[in-house]
């Protein structure tokens, strides 16, 4: 298991999360999420410390294989076990899917870390406007 620091200080760059309104169901995402690089040890720590604490602890998180880099199968993060998974989704490539028991699902799209800001904010706004 790998350990993981707290979330980065607030003179770190800004968490690029967009999540859905609350009540707007059905949808297909729950939110948009824009990582810096493919570096799941890097990333997860703070995608997990923005989100809503309505959303519980999640304990799993599901990633595209083809698309991170080598990560262990759990990870500790703020002293909490976070069980990683590793699939090959062709119906949704660029989602993470993140899982807290008793909660809830959330489907978060990924837009690669490689975009331009140009290119990410329509991706960003328009993922969340589709209908389900």
């Amino acid at each position: 298991m790998t350990t993981t620091a707290p979330p980065p200080s607030p003179t770190s760059p800004h968490l690029r999360l967009r999540l859905a309104p609350a009540g707007t169901l059905p949808r297909r995402l729950d939110g948009v999420w824009w990582p810096r690089s493919y570096d799941l040890l890097a990333e997860l720590p703070q995608l997990l410390a923005g989100l809503p604490r309505a959303w519980g602890h999640i304990a799993g998180i599901t990633v595209n294989g083809a698309a991170w880099s080598a990560a262990p199968g759990r990870m500790l993060v703020c002293n909490k076990v976070v069980r990683l998974r590793k699939a090959v989704a062709r119906h949704s490539p660029n989602t993470v899917v993140l899982l807290a028991p008793g909660q809830g699902r959330w489907d978060l799209l990924v837009v690669p870390p490689d975009t331009t800001e140009e290119d990410a904010e329509p991706l960003m706004t328009g993922a969340l406007s589709s209908p389900a």
